[in-house]
């Protein structure tokens, strides 16, 4: 049986999966490294070297990293501010390898990795929000995913959900990543509350201040999932990231506000489910499209 390599290139580290064809999982890693003279090059490097002295030579090898892919599939085209380097690096030249190795936007791969072998499986209309330090996204329309004419499509958490709200990083007004992502919480809680985990566990102890500040986001949360099944109308939303490990605190009232919120046609409503992946859902979505190159 060929094996496929999947690396998800992250902010600090590289997570990376060794799968069969049929999406068995061989073997796995995760590798932190400084961002600083392309050390996380030299991580994925490195991590396939091991994975092939361990497993034999990979069939194929693919990529996912933030930022835009290139039109080619073979560079992330653009992604200011961070790891430097990154941008137009054609990862098959330097990797050294006989075949095309392919690139995908992060949030794209993680969506694909879950309708491989994660909850999206079987769908062919679906979408995903990953809540975090911002708020991430992908879609998948009619059984393709969806890039749009840039690579943009699917970057969820830059909708608009109050358009009097300050620009978020790209420049959108008021965007559900400002609203709920965990980069602003300090700031939405004028300085009470460092991380999100802190603001939900004091509305869960009863502290006012913390539920109306924390309720507000699940609500604009829940306006935006609304927007989403009006523009895309999926089968289901997959919700996951940090955020989500809120677990009743975030669903229970997230449910709620989104019955008043949908349009739901002869009753019909999509569904809110959890990833099955987890961290590796993007390594698994770039191992499927390296495979899928091989043709």
């Amino acid at each position: 049986m060929r094996t496929i390599v999947g690396i998800d290139l992250g902010g600090s580290a590289v997570k990376a999966v060794v799968v069969g064809e049929d999406g068995t999982l061989v073997g796995e890693a995760n590798e932190p490294f400084v961002d600083r003279d392309m050390e996380w090059a030299r991580a994925v490097a490195g991590i396939i070297a091991r994975f092939e002295a361990r497993h034999g030579t990979a069939a194929a090898v693919g990529v996912s990293a933030p930022g835009l892919a290139a039109r080619s599939g073979r560079a992330i085209a653009h992604l200011p501010g961070r790891l430097d380097g990154l941008e137009g690096l054609d990862w098959t030249t330097y990797l050294g390898r006989p075949s095309v190795v392919p690139v995908l936007n992060d949030a794209h791969a993680a969506l694909l990795g879950e309708a491989w072998m994660g909850a999206a499986r079987g769908l062919s209309d679906v979408a995903m929000l990953t809540l975090g330090t911002g708020v991430g996204g992908a879609a998948i329309v009619d059984g393709r995913l969806l890039k749009g004419n840039l690579g943009r499509a699917g970057h969820l958490g830059h909708m608009t959900v109050d358009f009097n709200g300050p620009l978020d990083d790209v420049g959108t007004p008021g965007s559900i990543e400002l609203e709920i992502g965990n980069k602003t919480v300090r700031d939405r809680s004028a300085g009470r509350f460092l991380a999100t985990r802190d603001l939900v566990a004091a509305h869960l102890a009863g502290d006012a201040e913390a539920t109306r500040l924390w309720l507000r986001s699940v609500k604009a949360l829940a306006a935006c999932i609304a927007s989403i099944a009006n523009v895309l109308d999926p089968e289901a939303v997959i919700v996951g990231g940090g955020i989500a490990k809120a677990g009743a605190a975030l669903f229970d009232p997230l449910e709620q506000h989104l019955a008043e919120f949908e349009w739901r046609p002869a009753g019909a409503s999509l569904r809110l489910v959890p990833p099955q992946l987890g961290d590796v859902a993007g390594a698994y979505g770039s191992a499927w499209n390296a495979l899928k190159s091989l043709g």
